[in-house]
C-alpha cells in the first residue's frame, strides 16, 4: 500500500450509533479516474469528506503521495471538491471565478492570466469568459466549477455527484467532457455517485460500497461480469438470481437444483461440491428469447426452458421481456441489432423458449 498514491488505511467513521464507514482500506493510483459507487447512506460521501478534511476518521489513517494527511486542515491539502450545486460566485464573471484561488495565493498577474485563459480553453468556454453564472446553462456552470477546482493543479479532484442536477442528455454529454478533461490534465479524479452508468462509463476502477463496507473493488467489466456478491450483482445493472443446491458435478460444470423451477447447468467457478448452496446470477442480456427452440449444438450444455411472455417494454435499442417459467419470473433483453420491423415480433402471452449458455451465469456469495 505504501507505493500507492492515495491510501485509506483501515478508516472508520461513526456518527453516534451509526457507523458510516467501517474499517475501509482502499488504494488509488496516481492519475486514476476512481469511482465510489453505492446507494444513499453507504458511506461514499463520508469517505470523500474525510479525504477533503471536512470530517476526521475515528480510527485509521489517510495518506496522500506518501504523506499522512489525516489531521491536516482542508486548506493544507492539495485536494479540491466539485459539488453538484456548482458553488460559483454569482457576482463574479466566469474569468474571475476561475482566477479566484490564484488571486488568493497572490500569484503574479501574468501567470494568472495565462493560467485562467488555458483553463477556459480546456473547458471550451473562452467565448464566455466575461459572462456571469446566471447567464450559463447547467452544463456550462459545471464546466466552470471544474475549471476553478483544477486551476491551481490539485493533487486530487473530488467530484461529489456533480451531474445529479443535469437532465439525461446533458449528463451524457458531460460524461464525455469529464473523461476528456481527465485525460488532458492527468490529475487523480475521485468520483462519488449512486448512478452505475456514470461510474461504469468513466472509471478506471470502481469501489462498490454497501453499509459502510467496500463490497468489491475492480474494473467496471469485472464488477459487471463477475460480481463478488449478490448485492453487487443486483446493484450493478439488472440480474436474475437462481438459488439452489449443487445436485451433480461434471468436470468444470455442475447442475443446480432450483426449488420450484428446474435444474440449471452452470460453470462451477467456485468449485462447489454436491450439496452446497449456491446463488447463480444470470444477466438479462445473456438470455435469448425465441419462438422456436434453439438449434442443437454438438456438445453444448445449453439451458433451455419453455416460458410465457408476461410483459414487454420496447426501449429502442432493445426490448425488455418479463417471462414466466415454472412459477418463476425471469427478465430478458433482446437487442435490436437488425431492422426490427423485418423480424417476427414476440408479444404478450406468447409461448417462447428462453435459453442461455452455462458459461453466461456467475456464482455469487
Amino acid at each position: 500500500m505504501a507505493n500507492e498514491f492515495l491510501v485509506f488505511d483501515s478508516v472508520t467513521k461513526r456518527f453516534g450509533a451509526l457507523t458510516a464507514v467501517d474499517n475501509v482500506s482502499i488504494s488509488i493510483r496516481k492519475g486514476e479516474f476512481f469511482s465510489l459507487l453505492g446507494p444513499s447512506g453507504c458511506g461514499k460521501t463520508t469517505l470523500l469528506r474525510m479525504l477533503g478534511g471536512f470530517e476526521r476518521p475515528d480510527s485509521g489513517r489517510i495518506y496522500l503521495d506518501g504523506k499522512d494527511i489525516t489531521d491536516a486542515p482542508p486548506n493544507r491539502r492539495r485536494v479540491h471538491t466539485v459539488f453538484q450545486n456548482y458553488a460559483l460566485f454569482p457576482t463574479m464573471t466566469i474569468w474571475d471565478n476561475i482566477a479566484f484561488s490564484l488571486r488568493l495565493q497572490k500569484k503574479p498577474k501574468a501567470e494568472i492570466e495565462e493560467t485562467v485563459d488555458a483553463m477556459l480553453e480546456l473547458i471550451r468556454m473562452s467565448d464566455h469568459a466575461w459572462k456571469y453564472p446566471s447567464m450559463l446553462s447547467g452544463g456550462q456552470k459545471q464546466r466552470v466549477a471544474i475549471a476553478r477546482a483544477l486551476v491551481d493543479r490539485p493533487q486530487v479532484l473530488l467530484l461529489d455527484e456533480p451531474l445529479a442536477a443535469l437532465d439525461l442528455k446533458l449528463r451524457q454529454h458531460m460524461l464525455l467532457e469529464l473523461d476528456t478533461i481527465h485525460d488532458q490534465v492527468g490529475i487523480t479524479f475521485i468520483y462519488v455517485t449512486h448512478d452505475q452508468g456514470e461510474a461504469m462509463s468513466l472509471s478506471d476502477r470502481i469501489a462498490v460500497m454497501n453499509s459502510g463496507h467496500v463490497e468489491q473493488l475492480d474494473t467496471a467489466a469485472k464488477i459487471y461480469e463477475a460480481p463478488k456478491s449478490a448485492f453487487v450483482a443486483s446493484f450493478i445493472g439488472d440480474t436474475n438470481f437462481f438459488e439452489g443446491g449443487i445436485a451433480s458435478e461434471d468436470g468444470d460444470y455442475c447442475t443446480i437444483s432450483v426449488p420450484g423451477f428446474a435444474s440449471v447447468c452452470a460453470f462451477n467457478d467456485r468449485k462447489l461440491a454436491v450439496g452446497q448452496s449456491v446463488h447463480l446470477s444470470v444477466r438479462p442480456e445473456k438470455i435469448r428469447v425465441t419462438l422456436a427452440p434453439p438449434p442443437p449444438e454438438k456438445g453444448a450444455r445449453i439451458n433451455v426452458f419453455e416460458a410465457t411472455v408476461k410483459d414487454v417494454i420496447y426501449q429502442g435499442v432493445y426490448t425488455k421481456y418479463w417471462l414466466e417459467s415454472g412459477g418463476r419470473r425471469v427478465q430478458a433483453l433482446k437487442p435490436h441489432s437488425r431492422f426490427l420491423l423485418d423480424q417476427e415480433t414476440i408479444t404478450w402471452n406468447d409461448k417462447v423458449y428462453m435459453w442461455w449458455h452455462p458459461d453466461d451465469g456467475y456464482m455469487v456469495e
